[in-house]
């Protein structure tokens, strides 16, 4: 069959060409080539750049504002606190684990790259195809979780104003005027990725120190007090998908390798280094938070389920000091925003590279004006909008974009640490910079324990008591993407989808290379 690759999935006749005409490559590019594809993207990132990219990613003190509501209600400060702690750790566990396979492959294709490289030559293909499908799905709907709750905590920034006693002047806002705010924030931040590339390095720096400057300590914590009906111990649990969403991007850096110098190194480097800033960073934002806590039936009451306005006014005392102590975060929310839309960009268009999305020949283009992947962005922009849409028929959107978003991009992690402790651990990741050895695959039982308990558990409402409003739609968006991944692949994939270049990694016998590309002898599989 022939291949259905493009050009830039033919690195072997590029790198002979470039060695001919004495071209000089970076030592990434080289590295790049020898998994199967030719450097299309600018290595415009440093270690610190992409460590700021990191940090912007999960952009921690917004993402933990904007889903306070989750612990509030199923366990208060111990939930908040704790919780935080505890899923650190587990993220710290995917992270130093996505480290060690990300320095043997550090391609844009991400954890569905190493998934089908790391994978038996019977399954390689279908599993890298479940992996690609949940990353950029998990990609996408954090993007919208990400714009969506910027959105909610934008209308409720505004109703430490109020028109009347206890009445906010966006109480009144129906459907469409929240969702025209987001489709404002959601253009701003593909225009500012898409038309602002080459100072995206620098917006990170910036958000570094806006963070610093945003964040304060001083607290005491202690009493657990369950809002949410369930048992105390499953509510604990329940409320985790607070700290959940706000790690939930660590890996999603990976789509960046082609961008970074050094990209084996610098990225696992910042990978494991974020989560352990992030953790400090989160406790010095939600121990503060804690001790000045109101009551929490009145926040676990709210129509917004945006409790963070209302504690900072109830701390403060006035609508104008709370409403400065929060511009910090709702500028993290647009720069975390920023970021997102970046990196679903760059897998997407790298899945696309790989022909893994319907009409990925429009897809995998390159603006070159740009030096991005505009056309993939604009697809991910689509169907962010798209979704969002479903705001006017349940206010408990947000809910499940963010639910749905960590169920993907955990799915996805856990597929290639799952076929590297299973196949290949000790045959690949001892040749790479970052082998953690025993550390490292008792960082993959725990991640892959964590990803067990997370899908289910993020598909829970929040309420035991269930109504239209309190809904988790995560399952419903969840299956609609596993729907449609199942129905191309029955349709188109099976016969076609031939994964990442197979010439550079080994092939099955349905993989034969085009007859029309040459494949170096180091290139052959044996």
């Amino acid at each position: 069959m022939v291949s259905m690759a493009s050009d830039s999935r033919r690195p072997s006749r590029v790198s002979v060409t470039r060695a001919e005409q004495g071209v000089d490559t970076t030592q990434a590019d080289r590295t790049l080539e020898d998994l199967g594809y030719t450097p299309e993207l600018s290595r415009n990132r440093s270690v610190w750049q992409v460590t700021f990219m990191c940090f912007i990613l999960s952009s921690v003190p917004y993402g933990l504002s904007t889903t306070l509501y989750y612990p509030l209600a199923a366990g208060g400060p111990v939930d908040i606190v704790w919780g935080w702690v505890l899923v650190s750790f587990l993220i710290l566990c995917v992270a130093i684990s996505l480290a060690e396979i990300t320095s043997v492959y550090p391609t844009a294709g991400g954890v569905y790259y190493q998934t089908f490289v790391l994978s038996p030559l019977w399954c390689r293909r279908v599993a890298s195809w479940i992996c690609g499908w949940a990353y950029v799905a998990g990609n996408i709907t954090i993007t919208l979780a990400v714009n969506f709750g910027t959105t909610l905590f934008f209308v409720s920034c505004l109703n430490v104003f109020e028109k009347a006693p206890n009445v906010g002047i966006t109480d009144d806002f129906q459907p469409y005027q929240t969702y025209l705010i987001f489709l404002a924030i959601t253009l701003l931040t593909h225009a500012i990725s898409a038309f602002g590339n080459k100072w995206l390095p620098w917006l990170e720096t910036f958000a570094i120190f806006w963070t610093l400057a945003g964040l304060i300590a001083i607290v005491v914590f202690g009493h657990f007090e369950p809002q949410a009906g369930w048992p105390a111990g499953w509510s604990f649990f329940i409320g985790l998908l607070h700290a959940a969403y706000a790690t939930s991007a660590t890996g999603m850096i990976v789509s960046l390798c082609e961008e970074v110098r050094e990209p084996a190194v610098m990225v696992p480097k910042a990978m494991v280094g974020t989560v352990i800033i992030n953790t400090i960073a989160g406790l010095v934002f939600l121990i503060p938070v804690c001790f000045v806590l109101p009551d929490l039936k009145d926040l676990v009451a709210l129509a917004s389920a945006q409790p963070t306005p209302p504690i900072f006014k109830s701390a403060i005392g006035n609508s104008a000091g709370a409403f400065c102590l929060l511009i910090p975060l709702l500028v993290l929310g647009i720069i975390c925003g920023v970021g997102c839309v970046t990196a679903t960009s760059r897998c997407t268009w790298a899945f696309a590279r790989d022909g893994g999305i319907p009409g990925s020949g429009w897809w995998r283009v390159i603006n070159k004006h740009l030096d991005i992947p505009f056309n993939a962005m604009m697809l991910g922009m689509v169907i962010e909008i798209a979704l969002g849409a479903i705001y006017f028929g349940s206010t408990a959107a947000y809910n499940a974009f963010s639910g749905v978003g960590v169920i993907f991009l955990t799915m996805s992690y856990a597929c290639p640490i799952a076929v590297s402790l299973i196949f290949r651990r000790r045959e690949d990741i001892e040749h790479g910079s970052f082998n953690f050895g025993f550390v490292g695959m008792m960082a993959n039982i725990f991640a892959l324990a964590w990803s067990m308990l997370a899908i289910p558990l993020f598909s829970m409402p929040t309420l035991k008591a269930v109504t239209k409003e309190s809904m988790n739609y995560a399952s419903v968006v969840f299956v609609g993407f596993v729907m449609i991944a199942a129905v191309w692949y029955g349709v188109w994939g099976y016969h076609n989808y031939r994964g990442p270049p197979t010439e550079a990694v080994g092939r099955d016998e349905d993989s034969a290379p085009d007859a029309t590309t040459e494949v170096p002898d180091k290139m052959k599989s044996p």
